[in-house]
């Protein structure tokens, strides 16, 4: 969703005008990029180079290999992703694994047969991409591995800054806790981004003893937060003292919302998780809801980054080999007090969220 950690900018967010990651999809697909409901990468600049002559004729291909595809933050950064490529004149094949990571390994493979200008990789598991990552390399086909351990340092590697996102989220915890209390634990293994959100949580505990991990609960699949709504109500009737849950992925705290309002626990246990959607806003700013603080990176404009990452490396462009994206803590209280309700109002309200800079493409307008 483990490569080198990576270290990036922190954004907290202090008053509402400031305000500021599982499941399957759809089968493998080509399109062409189509107009989407993304929020836009940055603000207009003027572009410092001429259009690559590939490019100005629409004759570049990126094979978007993925393992996931359904869910909000999957949805969202496919949105961002193809209204990059519509932007800078790319086509955008498209293949989803359906959670199936010997399928994903074998559409990446017949990207490679069919010589894809670059290969973007989302997410997937190490032992079964690494091996098709390779061949990509061997093939002088420039890759953007995203929320995988590409195995190699000839592939770019982009990942939201996970240890940030849990660093913020559990301040956000302690803070309300008084750094005492038993809390619910909600990880699934295998995921880059959540095994290194696991770090920060397991370093977390170390550095925090009044916190008691009373029970891990956790899955991904087709129908995650229902699985984890299950899951979490048997671990808070199993544990009544339970204070926070600790839910750092949007998934897993859509479902872990479920479980504590069936059991009418708002005013006690509080969820603090990571990602953001527009579905999640309405379910953070709903009345008595227990998801109180997220942390997130816009899952749209990390779709981008990724295409123009991609982009530039068939331009022969340099880029940096590890990409990573800073995250902002958004909490319930800022959203309702700013009036909050979409994604689109967010970036507008924190455009750092956007990050421009980050791979920036010299002949693009935007």
């Amino acid at each position: 969703m483990i490569h080198a950690r990576l270290r990036g900018t922190v954004f907290f967010l202090t008053a509402a005008l400031t305000l500021a990651g599982c499941s399957q999809g759809t089968p493998a697909t080509s399109t062409a990029a189509a107009p989407t409901p993304a929020s836009p990468s940055s603000t207009p600049a003027a572009p410092t180079a001429a259009v690559p002559e590939r490019f100005a004729k629409g004759d570049v291909t990126v094979a978007l290999v993925r393992q996931l595809s359904s869910g909000d933050y999957f949805e969202q950064w496919l949105a961002g992703a193809k209204a990059e490529a519509q932007a800078l004149n790319v086509k955008l094949d498209v293949s989803s694994g359906d959670g199936n990571n010997d399928k994903q390994a074998l559409n990446l493979e017949q990207a490679v047969n069919q010589k894809a200008d670059a290969i973007i990789v989302d997410h997937g598991f190490a032992q079964t991409m690494q091996p098709a990552i390779k061949k990509a390399v061997a093939a002088k086909i420039p890759v953007v591995a995203f929320d995988v351990d590409p195995g190699t340092p000839e592939a770019v590697a982009l990942a939201q800054d996970d240890h940030s996102i849990a660093e913020q989220a559990l301040s956000s915890l302690k803070a309300d806790t008084g750094g005492t209390g038993d809390v619910v634990y909600v990880y699934a293994a295998g995921y880059a981004a959540l095994d290194r959100r696991n770090e920060t949580w397991t370093q977390f505990k170390k550095d925090n003893p009044g916190i008691k991990q009373v029970a891990q609960i956790g899955v991904v699949n087709s129908s995650t937060a229902s699985a984890v709504a299950d899951q979490a109500k048997a671990a808070l009737q199993a544990n009544p003292d339970v204070k926070a849950i600790f839910a750092p992925y949007d998934e897993f705290a859509k479902g872990a919302a479920l479980a504590v309002k069936e059991l009418g626990l708002q005013s006690k246990v509080k969820i603090y998780g990571a990602d953001i959607s527009t579905a999640d806003i309405g379910v953070m700013t709903e009345p008595d809801s227990p998801w109180v603080a997220t942390s997130t990176t816009d899952p749209s404009n990390v779709g981008r980054i990724a295409v123009r990452a991609a982009a530039l490396l068939v331009a022969g462009e340099k880029v940096d080999p590890q990409l990573s994206v800073p995250p902002a803590l958004v909490t319930q209280k800022q959203l309702r007090d700013g009036g909050i309700t979409t994604i689109d109002q967010l970036t507008r309200a924190v455009p750092a969220l956007l990050t421009p800079d980050v791979a920036r493409v010299p002949w693009a307008t935007s």
